[in-house]
């Protein structure tokens, strides 16, 4: 199922998007869902049914403006080069472990929101593939790590790569406001499998990334349980699993965003993420 948080001027609100619209989750008699209502099947099953059975009012999505699926996570950790083909393309060694690194949670932003270029700083995109944690995890086995995530969603990772080479590490540059757009919905379901589908990512309607995740060195299995290895995840934790390859500062030659260009981020499955690029 497809879930969107929307806005139709009032304040966010929680539905599940299908052909026929929005179908409203403040109609359901509990309210709307939390992320760990997403890890219960039972819950997903019974909901499905108020879908078919329309009994939830619906709304038209041109009427509403969509917004992040987790508008202020608890934190987002980032998965550093886990693609083949990212790694070939900077002449990489593939990593024996996954490589971590954070994004201050208030970079996050809505589907069609602006990310804001800073003046004088080196703007790129990154496709990402983010996994919302629904449930308490520590030490989680690879086998276990369904059962304890809320949905799929995008992320792009848009990143300043000026302050990330000159501070030697990723948390300045990756952390201006902005540079998490999110959405356009959130993934839930056995449906989705997340080890294999489509990611690209084009600006101005030209295609600059194109993978799937089959070309991942860590699948989202793997990442969840190393990442529970080592701290405490919380229900609207965001991990972001990596980007493929064709990101803007390896091109030749150099191929950045600047004010003015659009960036649609598209994962088979989910949906595009467009934002405009827009100057400070």
């Amino acid at each position: 199922m497809h879930f969107v948080r929307y806005t139709d001027g009032a304040g966010p609100s929680w539905g599940v998007q299908t052909d026929a619209g929005i179908h409203a989750l403040a109609d359901l008699p509990a309210g709307e869902p939390s992320y760990q209502d997403l890890t219960n099947r039972r819950y997903l099953d019974q909901l499905e049914q108020h879908v078919d059975t329309g009994t939830l009012s619906t709304i038209d999505p041109d009427e509403v403006n969509l917004l992040a699926p987790v508008p202020r996570p608890p934190k987002i950790v980032c998965v550093g080069l886990n693609y083949r083909d990212h790694a070939e393309e900077q002449d990489e060694e593939l990593p024996d472990v996954p490589l971590l690194f954070a994004k201050a949670p208030t970079t996050v932003t809505n589907p069609n929101s602006p990310i804001v270029h800073p003046a004088g700083e080196q703007v790129d995109y990154e496709v990402e593939l983010a996994i919302v944690i629904g449930r308490r995890a520590k030490n989680l086995d690879e086998d276990e790590v369904d059962d304890y995530v809320a949905g799929y969603t995008i992320l792009n990772d848009v990143s300043g790569r000026d302050a990330q080479f000159a501070d030697g590490q990723f948390f300045r540059g990756k952390s201006y406001d902005t540079f998490s757009p999110m959405g356009p919905a959130l993934v839930a379901g056995q449906a989705f499998d997340p080890n294999n589908v489509d990611v690209e990512l084009r600006v101005d309607g030209e295609t600059k990334q194109s993978s799937n995740t089959e070309q991942f060195i860590f699948d989202v299995h793997e990442v969840v349980s190393y990442i529970s290895g080592n701290m405490t995840l919380e229900p609207g934790d965001v991990i972001s699993t990596g980007t493929p390859g064709g990101v803007g500062i390896f091109r030749d030659p150099v191929d950045l965003l600047e004010p003015g260009r659009t960036c649609e981020a598209e994962i088979e499955g989910i949906g595009t993420l467009t934002n405009p690029v827009v100057e400070e």
